[in-house]
């Protein structure tokens, strides 16, 4: 048993690398068996079909694991919170070519992944939701509070009008859709626009 787990393992680290590096139509499921040194009856024996594949591979590998979110949480600083869960997504992203590539390449053109990032925002969702709602020290609506982390979302998982430009040019699509987003943002000075509507209101 553990002998099977750990081949299906290395065919998902083998398909997450090469479908990050070429995309998942220009990947043959031959090479996919090559680099997980697996025989390729193996792999079909796991995965019927490479959409298959693509679906475990998000499936398994998208989700936000639990996370400490309590260092993230600046006591009456809203923007530095939402500063400090950015960083945090950052390095997650760094560590997942799932979350930092596939997804955002395959989305377009594939219904489960599509399907699969939506969850994947509504995770972020509730993770900013409640991150931000920790840091502010006054009353608060709620509806506000979602809102703010909907925008903030948004922000940090749109990638940029120049990424999207090349990818429909070139056909690859890719890059780290974060880093799309927050590198050619101010995101200090987009956090401190959101967090003037959270503000507690002039006596």
């Amino acid at each position: 048993m553990t002998r099977d787990r750990e081949s299906r393992r290395l065919i998902l680290d083998a398909a997450e690398r090469l479908f990050a590096e070429r995309g998942f139509d220009a990947t043959p499921t031959t090479a996919i068996a090559d680099v997980a040194g697996v025989p390729k009856g193996l792999l079909f024996y796991y995965f019927p079909t490479k959409t298959d594949l693509l679906r475990a591979l998000v499936g398994e590998r998208l989700d936000l694991d639990p996370i400490d979110t309590s260092g993230l949480i600046a006591r009456g600083d809203p923007a530095r919170t939402l500063l400090n869960v950015t960083g945090r997504l950052r390095e997650l992203q760094a560590e997942s070519a799932v979350r930092r590539v596939i997804v955002w390449r395959e989305h377009r053109t594939h219904p489960e992944v599509r399907e699969k990032l939506q969850n994947y925002r509504a995770q972020l969702q509730t993770i900013v939701e409640r991150v931000l709602g920790a840091s502010i020290l006054h009353p608060i609506a709620a509806r506000r509070v979602r809102t703010a982390a909907a925008a903030w979302v948004a922000i940090i998982t749109t990638p940029s009008l120049l990424e999207l430009a090349s990818a429909d040019e070139t056909g690859s699509g890719g890059g780290d859709v974060m880093a799309d987003a927050t590198e050619t943002a101010d995101l200090p000075a987009l956090a401190d626009l959101i967090s003037a509507g959270l503000r507690e209101p002039a006596a």
